[in-house]
């Protein structure tokens, strides 16, 4: 991947709907190299995809939250089947340095999310936990 396909994967991150023509103009080339580099990048797999994010998705976790979560011992296949049984989970992250665990939550009051919240520490093997609200998104590249 060179340059100009690293520019063209940027600028459609900006705006996947952007036109070739405005695509082209943006990184100095033809409509033809615009077309042809993004099947070529769909085809090699760089591309996997294009995807709509919906208002309403938005809306189903009005709270969100990030929490790190510190494995003691041998816990950790244990904690993962714990974490993919809640339903408030959205996403789970294993991760190097201070944290062994991102877990993303969604809920739709802070009262329901820091009741997930105690559940989760007191699972066997969480020896500690740092969790950050999310207040907005001002990127995101999935729903």
């Amino acid at each position: 991947m060179d340059k100009i396909d690293q520019q063209l994967i940027s600028a459609l991150r900006h705006n996947a709907r952007a036109s070739l023509s405005d695509l082209a103009l943006t990184l100095g080339v033809s409509r033809t190299t615009v077309r042809g580099r993004i099947e070529r990048l769909k085809q090699s797999g760089e591309i996997v995809g294009f995807t709509v994010v919906l208002k309403g998705e938005t809306a189903l976790d009005p709270v969100r939250g990030l929490m790190s979560l510190g494995i003691e011992g041998r816990g950790m296949e244990r904690i993962l089947r714990q974490l993919n049984g809640l339903r408030e989970v959205r996403a789970i992250h294993t991760t190097n340095g201070r944290w062994d665990l991102i877990v993303e939550i969604g809920t739709t009051t802070l009262e329901h999310l820091d009741k997930i919240l105690a559940q989760i520490r007191k699972f066997d093997g969480v020896a500690n936990s740092e969790t950050s609200l999310l207040l907005s998104t001002r990127k995101s590249s999935t729903g």
